[in-house]
């Protein structure tokens, strides 16, 4: 089974469980993870469906190479409709969940419609059961999981911010592995599926076993190469970047008003390593095992994000404090981007310094659980929401890394710095150092590099690789993982054919260019120019094929998307 093929079906209304099989062309297009995903909603969401209504879809997927021997193969990938942008998206997890759902028998799980009363799906070596979780409802992830996990079954399932429909809610695998963005932990709250446990025992194949592992043996010596992977993130983590995006002076501070936080390094990877017992968590088949652990508490040490939000951006310099509002983020199952974000727009409407109020607020279900847009459009200052179609922006500062902020504006999901990974060229310079403070080149760079994460998180490999290894790389694993040839360009073109496909369904759903463009906090004397921002906006529509941020039939139809674009003749 080297292409990823065997589809589960459940419907939650009738307790129907169908196993397909997916066509080897769309398979061939589309690859698998997020891919495959934005495929099958586009096929089989109708138009402008409500997000917490029963006819939302939410399909978990797994990648060609996922649970392989393959390095940073751990990731799986959930796709729906979003109750917090109204986009289509994708959030994929780490951990062991996506090789084992592989393991137990199936690629891909699409769950249709909604149970009366609470359960969860449970897939046993291919044996599927739906089961009452009517005794495990109400409680939060740490609870569940525990009870879920004791028959060496993987848990994928949602806390109580899930079941209340925060619409910032994340779907949490193995504790501490999110799902964390666009609120797809409140669709699964919202079918009343509180978890999803998988075990097995099935072998997973590649089609060319002697070229995979010509290609593992090359990978491995590019990634033990870079510094960034084989030494920053596999020694400190994550945190490894505070103090580095603090000297740049892009580190979000005081709700994106400031660029620059004093006390950067009472919450850096440096001062977390001298300061607290910590020991390495990791993902499958991973050798940089970038998470940490207390071994004093047990409790998780935050990633950057999560420590960039709640920390600098809320004015906050005790990691105490951050560690313990990451615990309450994963045992609630909330975002913690999406969450320290809201945080930091409370302190600014409130002028209360204070993490614990709001953060108590947010996972309680009130007005600031509906994240900081909704928020400050409900006080009259809009303005005070730093998010891009919703989706509150990541612990970077756009106005310091200008190829970042047009990722952002562009973006198919809203603010992500993962859909573009700029990090690494803009910031750690990877694969080569180029000027993050100029637009030069930025718009034909931006979409080659959205394209080829699109092709990565459909092979369904870590974000991190990208440190070390390119498309070319990329395109030598998945071909001896299906036996198919892929060269680089169709690599980086099946990335654009899922890119236009989202950009579709965005469509579909009433979605405009108006949307892609940054906070206004952003432009101005002391950021962006503005003028400057519409032109390279301009040039990066026309390097796309799109008018006006609409895809032309042209375009379309050289990436076989035309069936898919027909709804588009007469739109403006």
């Amino acid at each position: 089974m080297p292409h990823i093929e065997k589809l589960l079906e459940i419907d939650l209304d009738t307790e129907k469980i169908e196993t397909k099989k997916l066509e080897k062309k769309t398979v061939s297009k589309f690859i698998g993870g997020r891919g495959i995903g934005v495929k099958l909603l586009y096929d089989m969401l109708p138009p402008n469906t409500e997000p917490f209504s029963s006819e939302n879809i939410l399909i978990f997927t797994t990648g060609p190479i996922t649970g392989t021997v393959v390095p940073l193969s751990g990731r799986h990938v959930v796709i729906s409709k979003s109750p917090l942008t109204g986009t289509i998206f994708d959030s994929s997890a780490g951990g062991f969940f996506g090789r084992e759902l592989r393991m137990a028998g199936y690629d891909v799980v699409v769950i249709k419609g909604a149970s009366e009363k609470p359960v969860f799906i449970e897939i046993d070596n291919g044996e599927v059961n739906i089961k009452n979780a009517s005794g495990i409802w109400g409680k939060n992830v740490k609870e569940t999981t525990s009870i879920l996990s004791k028959d060496g079954y993987r848990v994928s399932c949602i806390g109580k911010a899930g079941e209340k429909l925060i619409p910032i809610s994340s779907i949490m695998s193995e504790y501490t592995h999110a799902c964390g963005r666009g609120g797809l932990g409140a669709v699964m709250g919202s079918k009343k599926l509180k978890a999803f446990v998988v075990k097995g025992k099935k072998e997973i194949k590649v089609s060319d076993s002697e070229k995979m592992k010509k290609y593992i043996a090359e990978s491995m010596r590019l990634l033990n190469a870079s510094p960034v992977a084989s030494k920053g993130l596999a020694y400190y983590g994550t945190p490894s970047l505070v103090n580095l995006i603090n000297t740049m002076r892009i580190m979000p501070t005081d709700n994106f008003r400031k660029v620059h936080f004093e006390n950067a390094y009472k919450v850096s990877g440096e001062y977390i390593s001298e300061n607290y017992d910590v020991k390495k968590k990791t993902c499958y088949n991973c050798f940089i095992a970038c998470k940490r652990e207390d071994r004093k508490t047990n409790m998780e040490i935050p990633e950057y994000e999560t420590i960039a939000m709640f920390g600098p951006n809320s004015m906050n310099d005790d990691i105490d404090k951050i560690i313990k509002a990451n615990y309450i983020c994963n045992d609630y199952g909330v975002d913690t981007i999406s969450a320290g974000n809201a945080v930091s727009c409370y302190i600014e409407l409130e002028g209360k310094k204070d993490i614990e109020k709001p953060l108590k607020e947010i996972v309680e279900g009130g007005p600031l659980s509906q994240g900081s847009f909704r928020y400050s459009k409900s006080k009259g200052k809009e303005g005070s929401s730093m998010s891009v179609k919703g989706l509150e922006i990541p612990g970077y500062d756009p106005r310091g890394v200008l190829g970042l902020a047009l990722s952002y504006a562009t973006s198919n999901r809203g603010a992500c710095h993962l859909r573009a990974y700029m990090v690494g060229p803009e910031i750690l310079g990877k694969p080569k150092l180029i000027d993050r403070l100029s637009f030069s080149g930025k718009s034909g760079l931006i979409q080659i590099f959205q394209n080829i994460s699109a092709s990565v998180h459909s092979l369904v490999m870590c974000q991190f690789s990208s440190f070390a290894l390119s498309e070319e790389e990329y395109a030598n694993l998945l071909s001896a993982a299906v036996g198919e040839v892929y060269t680089s360009e169709e690599f980086i073109k099946t990335g654009e054919r899922i890119y236009n496909l989202e950009r579709l369904f965005n469509l579909r759903e009433d979605m405009t260019y108006a949307e892609d463009t940054l906070p206004e906090r952003f432009f101005g004397k002391d950021g962006i120019s503005k003028e400057e921002f519409n032109s390279v906006l301009g040039e990066y529509y026309t390097y796309r094929g799109w008018v006006k941020g609409i895809p032309t039939m042209e375009r379309l139809e050289s990436l076989d998307l035309k069936n898919e674009g027909k709804f588009l003749c007469g739109k403006k």
